[in-house]
């Protein structure tokens, strides 16, 4: 099962993708996990990728999609994965696809989180008061104005995604608006198909 998570940020993804792991056993790939890890290990792609932070430049997609490539190969991605926070442009996506087609790998589903922003606004707002009671930092990218930022990069970059997969005809459309637990009903109903396909 291949899939990609698509949503603005604070729509979910993070919690529907650690209850996709547990429930069908696929790694949820985070690319600056990835990245992190390849210049740590100091792969190929992660010595290049390295050299480009340092000197402050932004990592070009090709080399974010080797990364990908070489994670997939590793055995715990045998059955599949979830890609969280990547691609986030239409090049990106072409490049991805290009790739899994050369390894005879293709995507199975895009699921993509309806939400309201308005509303997603008022659940970082709440988020952020709830971990000030408990006494906790509140994470930078949770303030207000942080997210407003980001909402608008996501507007901007990351939603013409969605019609670009619903050109492919992979892109699934779930309400992200729906209590949790039944996100997570709907979500299982919508990837069970693909587990039995990818297993």
């Amino acid at each position: 099962m291949r899939i990609i998570l698509l949503g603005p940020p604070g729509a979910g993804k993070g919690t529907q993708s650690a209850r996709i792991v547990e429930r069908f056993g696929i790694p949820q790939l985070s690319t600056g996990d990835m990245l992190r890890a390849a210049v740590a290990a100091g792969t190929p792609v992660g010595i290049e990728a390295k050299s480009l932070m340092d000197s402050g430049a932004l990592v070009p997609d090709e080399i974010v999609v080797g990364i990908v490539a070489d994670r997939i190969e590793e055995p715990d991605a045998r059955n599949g994965f979830i890609l969280d926070g990547f691609p986030r442009t239409v090049a990106q996506a072409t490049a991805l696809a290009a790739m899994l087609a050369r390894k005879g790998l293709p995507l199975d589903a895009v699921v993509e989180f309806k939400v309201d922003e308005a509303a997603l606004l008022g659940r970082i707002a709440k988020r952020a008061a709830e971990t000030l009671a408990r006494g906790e930092p509140v994470r930078k990218d949770d303030t207000p104005e942080v997210f407003k930022t980001r909402l608008d990069a996501y507007r901007t970059l990351t939603a013409p995604l969605s019609a670009h997969y619903a050109g492919t005809g992979l892109l699934r459309p779930i309400d992200g608006m729906a209590p949790i637990d039944e996100v997570t009903r709907h979500l299982e109903e919508l990837l069970a198909p693909y587990q039995a396909v990818s297993a």
